[in-house]
């Protein structure tokens, strides 16, 4: 019996500059793509991140006001160790996101703010690779992240952006989605794979509500799993993985 031949991930382009990474929660970009990140700000290039949520209602052991500004501490810490300094937030409720216009144009005004070639989200689909459920905040962030992405280039959809000195900006190329089950494109993981562990251990209070694994353990357990489970599309190198939309 002939084995299932395995399509083979094509590398992320790397002529551009500028990036904005927008995902739901803290830990999102941690636990899909923080070793292509370090990677990237290695090179000399401009990542920021923004956040939808402060991730407040992640943990059932502390209530949502002590857990948000903990969550944004840790993810500040976990951005800082792969070469991220602009961490901004959008104070949407952690677990009751809303696909529609005012997200759409959060997302927008960000863009504009940020002005990148390439835009980073989470998978936006209903399921992990047809198994696992996804959240309804991953949905509704990926797919605002979809359509923001040409929402910011459009003066017309939203002017009042316009009005607060925040200018159309066209110039997003591509948008990158982590964790599909899709995937088109890769980066080799192996120069940022350890400070992608270190990235995830700056969690430590979310990941210690999450298992009784020792966390060290379990962070390099997960991202070594995925990445070397990827990198069978990818020449055998651990690797990345994304769905790239073209703009």
């Amino acid at each position: 019996m002939t084995e299932p031949k395995i399509t083979q991930l094509q590398p992320m382009p790397d002529d551009w500059q500028r990036a904005l990474a927008v995902v739901a929660h803290p830990d999102d970009l941690e636990y899909g793509c923080s070793a292509a990140i370090a990677s990237w700000t290695d090179a000399g290039r401009e990542i920021a991140y923004v956040l939808a949520t402060r991730g407040e209602a992640g943990m059932d052991t502390l209530e949502p006001a002590k857990c948000g500004p903990l969550r944004e501490r840790e993810q500040r810490a976990s951005a800082a160790v792969v070469g991220v300094s602009s961490v901004e937030f959008l104070d949407h409720r952690d677990g009751v996101i809303e696909y529609g216009p005012a997200l759409r144009r959060d997302i927008a005004a960000a863009i504009r703010r940020h002005r990148p070639e390439l835009v980073i989200t989470l998978n936006h689909r209903d399921t992990w690779g047809g198994v696992a459920w996804n959240t309804p905040d991953h949905v509704a962030v990926g797919r605002a992240t979809l359509d923001a992405a040409g929402d910011a280039g459009n003066r017309w959809i939203f002017p009042e952006l316009g009005d607060q000195g925040l200018e159309p900006w066209n110039g997003v190329r591509w948008v990158a989605v982590a964790g599909s089950s899709t995937p088109t494109h890769a980066v080799d993981a192996t120069p940022g794979l350890e400070r992608a562990v270190r990235s995830l251990l700056e969690h430590r209070t979310y990941i210690e509500a999450l298992t009784d694994e020792d966390p060290e353990t379990y962070a390099r357990r997960f991202l070594t799993g995925v990445s070397l489970s990827v990198g069978e599309q990818f020449g055998g190198r651990p690797a990345v993985a994304f769905e790239l939309f073209v703009l």
